[in-house]
């Protein structure tokens, strides 16, 4: 049963949320937004912010997913927390976990043909009984996992010229030591995806462009051109596809890991939290584009005097709304289903 005994009251919008623990979700603590201003008539919203699952070992907690272990593999949990700037917000997202879980199992599915991955099952009805006892929290927001040494770079591909892309761009000409055209404007589509790796860094600190070069010096030649072969293969099937549905994949971030002697795809794959999604229609390079990912959410915190240090600003309730509704509008369209 959910106790809220305060309320927040959001000024600006008139909403208000509380943080709340609920027995009936595996010790999960939620967050309730009631996101229509009082007077009216509210919709409440429940987002799963952190959870506590008895009888599995937690191995750890990253900016959005809890990680557990259980009968030798790996139970990622994608909570509703949001990361932008590579600080975690205090307020959750209503369904964010599902929908990364979800579009995630999509594009495994899809992009299996180019490279194995980690997903075992998101069918929580098919995982060890010591997971089934939590279904009630887990459903639709857990993927059972093969277990993987992380590879020590990100794998970053860029399709358009967006974000610390174009920011290095404008100062430098070029994006991790690769050269690119002169006049290209903010936004604008590039002659051909580009492989820019980067830094993996602790929660709290942020991912550092590198070069071509200095990841050969850190994995080697023949490694990195294979890892750059993979994810540029993923990023043109992914983004073909998408462009058909109406959304470009303006860049992506992937995550590799060896398994079995065999590099696999591992933790999530072209999700709004991995990736920039943009819809086609209304597209118009040479400035910022409207967007189905967080991006909506950076936009807001840069009209803040926030340094883009923990701890981050209190999302407004409005903001926490829409947010929602752009990621499952993403889920919908790639996939054709809700969360439901």
């Amino acid at each position: 049963m959910i106790q809220c005994p305060g309320m927040l009251v959001d000024r600006k919008t008139g909403g208000a949320r509380c943080r709340a623990r609920d027995s009936r979700r595996g010790s999960a603590i939620v967050e309730i937004y009631i996101i229509a201003p009082f007077g009216g008539l509210p919709v409440t919203n429940a987002t799963v912010v952190e959870t506590t699952l008895s009888g599995l070992k937690l191995l750890g907690r990253g900016k959005v997913r809890d990680i557990y272990e259980v009968d030798g593999k790996l139970l990622l949990v994608a909570s509703d927390r949001l990361s932008a700037f590579d600080v975690v917000m205090p307020d959750g997202i209503p369904g964010k976990g599902k929908v990364l879980t979800q579009i995630s199992a999509f594009w495994f599915r899809m992009l299996s043909d180019i490279v194995p991955n980690h997903m075992i099952s998101i069918d929580v009805d098919t995982f060890p009984p010591a997971a089934r006892a939590h279904a009630e929290t887990l459903r639709g927001r857990a993927m059972l996992c093969r277990k993987a040494k992380p590879f020590p770079v990100e794998c970053v591909v860029r399709g358009y010229l967006s974000g610390s892309g174009w920011a290095e761009y404008k100062e430098k000409g070029e994006v991790c030591g690769i050269r690119l055209p002169k006049g290209l404007r903010e936004s604008d589509r590039l002659p051909e995806p580009i492989f820019t790796p980067a830094t993996k860094e602790e929660k709290g600190k942020h991912d550092e462009n590198i070069s071509f070069d200095r990841m050969v010096a850190m994995v080697g030649s023949e490694t990195a051109e294979k890892v750059r072969s993979i994810v540029v293969a993923l990023y043109e099937k992914a983004a073909s596809y998408a462009r058909e549905k109406g959304i470009l994949i303006a860049d992506t971030k992937f995550e590799l890991g060896t398994a079995d002697g065999e590099l696999i795809l591992i933790d999530e794959a072209l999700t709004p939290d991995s990736s920039r999604f943009w819809p086609v229609a209304g597209y118009q390079p040479g400035g910022p584009q409207k967007s189905f990912d967080k991006q909506f959410v950076r936009d807001y915190l840069l009209t803040l005097p926030w340094n883009k240090t923990a701890p981050g600003p209190r999302l407004p309730a409005d903001v926490v709304e829409k947010t929602a509704l752009k990621y499952r509008e993403a889920l919908t369209i790639l996939t054709g289903k809700d969360i439901g």
